[in-house]
């Protein structure tokens, strides 16, 4: 069945028109009637020949018109000019965005025409122009490359992943290739959160009494003032105090006039002085205070009480001088500030990239510029129900202390999670939702993509875990362009491949 070009119809019109031309000037007389025989015969070839019931179109060389002929089943291809993954051998619409299908080939031809010997050509640029014909891209311009699929060359890439295609390196460097090798290294599993400051619980002391009395001379005045261990913080009168002094005293005393006494009776007395002496140091006198005692003999009206370790005072009982002091009553609050506490929140799902001495680094936006170290040094055993996060608690030392309990600061760690492993730049992988691509180089202009196997991401790389080797070479930049290349020339051989088969048997 062949379609009917729109120059015959127009034949046809005007044989009819001459026709009735023709009678009309017959009824003037015999030449009349001689120019319309002539008319009729002139007609009769002409429809003969735009007919063509012999199949031989010579009117169209005449006219240097091309025979347009219904595609049918024959070699050509159909193919979308916006989805060139779209190939079929019967003209339609696309099933993607449901444009026209154009033909792949624009004709039939017998394959000695140019000498191409059927190679396709296409713009580097826009794979979906494909010509048989050498020229220039109707869209950018740039000369029509030949793009041929290969059957491999020994490595398998082509029967393995998809057609390994071949461009000249002038387009390569037109197109912007880069490649990147394939390397190993350590991939981090970066994980960023914030938290706050606040103080070391394990260098915080409170100051109390284990006695009763009243406080009549204090030395620390102020919150924040510091404070070193063993500095008298203030004076207490204790009435119990200065009993346990003088028994104290009476003791030694009478230890040393059995001094002379037999072993028995020695023993005693000097069991009575060791009793009053773990007494005041069970009240938390110390050992220098006790000894100035026995060496000066007089009892102290009030004692002296020092700080207990070293750092700053943190709160401060108000009113303090004057006031009765009872056993347990926190008097002071002393903290070190060598060392801080930060409190962070971190997902559930990224506890397994840490443990208890995680290190991380701790920027602060007081100091820009500056960082801190810190480590975990315990996390919360439970996982909130709202939020899905657990609390971590790392040591931050605070050598200078410049910091400060309530400030905000950034977190960030590094955990190792994968170890010397085999890794590509994470712009070197196309993901196409069902399986991971990379392009590899396979050198001298070559290009094949590979399905990849993908572990750990982290620092820009990603791990591959199968389908590379160390050492390969890997399209980093236009490979977009390489893999959409090769899946077109992939399914225009199969399809090529499979009408051949078609038209042998």
């Amino acid at each position: 069945m062949r379609q009917i070009s729109i120059y015959r119809n127009q034949s046809n019109t005007s044989w009819r028109r001459d026709i009735h031309a023709a009678l009309r000037f017959g009824e003037r007389g015999s030449a009349g009637l001689r120019a319309v025989l002539w008319l009729l015969v002139g007609a009769l070839v002409t429809l003969v020949l735009v007919v063509d019931p012999l199949d031989v179109s010579p009117v169209d060389g005449w006219l240097g018109l091309e025979r347009i002929e219904e595609v049918g089943h024959g070699d050509g291809l159909w193919t979308c000019g916006m989805h060139p993954e779209v190939i079929q051998d019967e003209p339609g619409i696309c099933p993607i965005c449901q444009m026209d299908l154009v033909p792949v080939r624009t004709e039939s031809g017998d394959g000695d025409g140019d000498g191409h010997g059927g190679g396709l050509l296409t713009c580097p640029m826009h794979q979906d122009i494909l010509e048989e014909e050498p020229g220039t891209c109707p869209i950018c311009g740039m000369d029509l490359v030949e793009v041929e699929a290969e059957s491999g060359h020994g490595d398998g890439d082509g029967d393995r992943h998809g057609a390994v295609v071949t461009i000249d390196p002038a387009v390569v460097q037109n197109m912007n290739v880069v490649t990147r090798a394939v390397e190993r290294k350590d991939i981090s599993h970066e994980i960023r959160t914030v938290g706050y400051l606040d103080y070391d619980q394990e260098r915080m002391v409170s100051v109390t009494t284990k006695f009763s009395g009243f406080i009549e001379k204090t030395y620390v005045n102020y919150i924040g003032q510091p404070v070193r261990k063993g500095e008298a913080l203030f004076e207490i009168y204790s009435p119990e105090l200065v009993q346990t002094e003088q028994e104290l005293l009476s003791a030694k005393r009478y230890a040393q006039s059995m001094a002379e006494a037999p072993a028995g009776a020695k023993s005693r007395a000097e069991a009575l002085l060791e009793a009053a002496r773990q007494r005041l140091a069970f009240w938390d006198i110390t050992s220098e205070q006790i000894r100035r005692l026995e060496e000066t003999g007089e009892v102290f009206r009030t004692l002296q009480i020092v700080a207990p370790a070293s750092g700053v005072v943190m709160m401060r009982m108000p009113g303090l001088e004057g006031m009765a002091a009872r056993p347990g009553m926190e008097l002071l609050h002393i903290a070190d500030l060598s060392n801080l506490w930060l409190t962070v929140e971190i997902f559930d799902n990224q506890l397994p990239w840490l443990g208890v001495g995680s290190r991380a680094t701790v920027t602060l936006s007081y100091f820009p510029g500056e960082g801190y170290r810190g480590r975990v040094r315990y996390i919360e055993p439970e996982v909130s129900e709202k939020t899905r996060t657990i609390q971590l608690t790392l040591d931050v030392p605070n050598r200078d202390r410049r910091l400060r309990v309530g400030m905000y600061a950034t977190v960030v760690f590094a955990p190792v999670a994968a170890a010397d492993a085999i890794t590509v730049p994470a712009e070197a992988v196309i993901r196409t939702g069902e399986r991971d691509i990379v392009v590899v180089a396979l050198g001298e202009g070559r290009f094949a993509p590979r399905e990849v196997a993908l572990g750990s991401r982290g620092n820009g790389y990603i791990q591959v875990l199968e389908g590379l080797s160390e050492g390969d070479e890997v399209v980093t930049s236009a490979q977009f362009l390489i893999d959409s290349e090769s899946n077109l020339r992939e399914a225009i051989n199969k399809l090529l491949a499979s009408h051949d088969h078609g038209g042998g048997s």
